[in-house]
């Protein structure tokens, strides 16, 4: 697992391929990156399912709860499919957008 931090957000990448113990690092760390926006890079990935995308739903929902940002970047997958209270996107340029974007909303009072 890798973390890149910048400015306000916080970047993690999965650097084993192993989605399942990725997963469970995210959650057991979850508390050191609580404070940042977090954005979950697993374009290393090619054949996430959706259902498999949704275990960061737990995850996005505490975070979202809290304030900050929770984005999932993931290159190949069916969007439509994925429920709207997970923000996932296919590129790290769009997830650093939207992150800019609820960061404005969360500025002017949204």
């Amino acid at each position: 697992m890798k973390v890149d931090q910048k400015g306000h957000t916080i970047t993690i990448k999965d650097t084993q391929g192993d989605f399942t113990s990725f997963l469970m690092k995210v959650t057991h760390q979850y508390k050191t990156f609580e404070n940042h926006n977090i954005t979950i890079d697993l374009l290393h990935h090619k054949d996430l399912t959706v259902d498999e995308v949704k275990l960061f739903l737990p995850l996005s929902k505490e975070h979202k709860k809290a304030k900050k940002s929770f984005v999932v970047v993931v290159s190949d997958l069916d969007f439509n499919a994925v429920p709207d209270k997970l923000t996932v996107v296919p590129s790290l340029l769009e997830a650093n957008d939207i992150i800019e974007m609820e960061e404005i909303e969360r500025d002017l009072g949204f």
